[in-house]
């Protein structure tokens, strides 16, 4: 498999958009032109780890100017505290509680998938699942997944050509995506090779390595950097489709670890704050600066985002495009990233796979120019299983009379009525959470300790979940415990939890 060039991809891209061309003027008399669409989806970028909300030390221009000329969600919730459970409930429209994934299960039944790269890919999506790309594609949307996907391997029910998505571009594995210099990508079923040699994403520095000489790093970097290629494919496919209506999702790996990035990116962050070398102690690869390094992936994918965004005003579609950003879940505790030091969660508590508010509430902005009227804040709490039926009402499509989400079009808008969820539903790895109104309803051990008592939080006046009050509201817990018990059991029998009790002096 020969590596290709990156004039050589755009080439190959190039191709892919001629092939495409053919079919516009078939589109081109659409009765009313429905908007373009793009969401783009971080991973583990954490709530404050952007400059407009509250971010000092990261530079993101490009989101920063996002919120300025659109709308800033500030209570806005990821779908699970880690990656393949989020992107299921973004992409079905349901809420962890009824969602078929709802862990980053490795189907070990299928063998050793850490030790043998042939067996890359989680666990897929069923076959006939309902998605967002579903949706889209009938009515009448050209769609394309770019990035990390991590629900099911090509040949499997869950690869992207069956679930709803017309072109891919990407990391068919999120295990494969800990590497920025990987040795290929996936291409609509066929792998694209790259200028990488191969190596783990998993080292630590040898011991006899000096940990302040650059040339004991050089082994974890190569020519390729895939983000780019990402990036160039994405822009591709809007050159492709400036005549028809587009959903692209944008499913950035960055700024999941390891530690990597070109040096044309970190040379700006270079010598800007106290560094230790971090060895790969806490998993991943190991890097000389690694907040340097941090912060560099991170501004470096704002540049791609206003790469994207500068592509729609060189094709004038930019008043047609609607441009959605968020996180899939709170920043990482692994790999190197000082969170304490950016402040990544600030003013939560809890970090990834938490349901912690620092482990699931996450950025999200909204621009639409003429549309969306800028520099608008929103504490409108939703989550992303709203996404799915606000993309439908968008693209004048029904969502599935299943689905958990409601439509936050009124809120982008400002016209009509906005409908409120009663609840929020969260769990994950032995945690069950619920937000109802300003109550957060948190149980920890759900497995280890079925007995332990649910924990209750008044977000308005204890963001950071420092005061349980549940002795004093005993009456608000059995609500939120009923909420708990109404879960639909999951298909694997690890995740499914013993019931929640109710408080001893509840009433009844």
């Amino acid at each position: 498999m020969k590596a290709i060039t990156r004039r050589d991809f755009v080439k190959a891209v190039g191709v892919y958009a001629s092939a495409a061309a053919w079919t516009r003027h078939a589109h081109a008399a659409e009765e009313a032109p429905k908007p373009n669409i793009i969401y783009i989806l971080a991973d583990d970028l954490g709530y404050n780890e952007v400059g407009c909300y509250g971010q000092t030390k990261i530079n993101t221009p490009h989101l920063d100017q996002m919120a300025a000329e659109g709308i800033r969600f500030t209570q806005h919730y990821s779908g699970s505290a880690v990656c393949a459970p989020t992107r299921c409930m973004l992409l079905t429209g349901k809420h962890a509680g009824h969602a078929y994934i709802r862990a980053n299960d490795e189907m070990k039944e299928r063998g050793d998938v850490w030790n043998d790269p042939a067996l890359e890919g989680q666990r897929p999506l069923l076959e006939n699942t309902e998605t967002i790309g579903r949706i889209l594609q009938r009515a009448g949307y050209k769609t394309a997944c770019v990035g990390k996907w991590g629900l099911g391997w090509y040949g499997s029910s869950g690869a992207p050509d069956q679930q709803g998505f017309d072109h891919y571009f990407g990391y068919i594995c999120q295990r494969v995506a800990h590497n920025y210099y990987p040795t290929y990508l996936w291409r609509d079923g066929e792998k694209v090779p790259l200028d990488n040699r191969e190596f783990k994403s998993r080292q630590r520095l040898s011991k006899d390595a000096d940990p302040n000489d650059p040339k004991s790093y050089e082994a974890y970097r190569g020519n390729d950097y895939a983000p780019d290629f990402l990036r160039e494919d994405a822009l591709e496919f809007i050159r492709a489709n400036t005549d028809r209506p587009f959903f692209l999702y944008y499913c950035t790996p960055v700024p999941h670890v390891a530690l990597q990035v070109p040096d044309d990116s970190l040379e700006p962050y270079r010598g800007r704050f106290p560094e230790s070398p971090y060895k790969g102690e806490k998993g991943y690869l190991p890097h000389r600066t690694p907040r340097a390094a941090y912060a560099a992936m991170i501004t470096r994918m704002d540049s791609d985002i206003g790469a994207i965004l500068v592509e729609l005003k060189r094709h004038g579609i930019d008043d047609n495009t609607i441009v959605l950003f968020s996180s899939d879940n709170g920043p990482t505790y692994a790999g190197g990233v000082d969170t304490q030091f950016f402040d990544s969660n600030k003013p939560f508590s809890g970090l990834k796979g938490s349901l912690l508010e620092g482990g699931i509430r996450v950025p999200m902005i909204a621009r639409w120019p003429g549309r969306i009227a800028p520099g608008r804040t929103t504490d409108h709490p939703s989550a992303h299983w709203d996404v799915m039926p606000t993309l439908a009402e968008l693209s004048g499509a029904d969502a599935p009379p299943d689905t958990d989400g409601i439509s936050f079009l009124p809120v982008l808008t400002g016209q009509g009525e906005q409908k409120r969820h009663a609840y929020l539903y969260w769990e994950y790895a032995n945690q069950q959470a619920v937000r109802m109104g300003d109550w957060k309803g948190y149980r920890k051990n759900a497995k280890k300790h079925p007995d332990e008592p649910i924990r209750l939080y008044n977000l308005q006046a204890d963001v950071a979940e420092q005061h349980d009050v549940a002795r004093d509201h005993p009456d608000v817990v059995r609500t939120i415990v009923d909420i708990m018990n109404s879960r639909t059991p999951s298909a694997f029998d690890k995740w499914n939890f013993p019931k929640a009790k109710y408080p001893a002096d509840a009433p009844g």
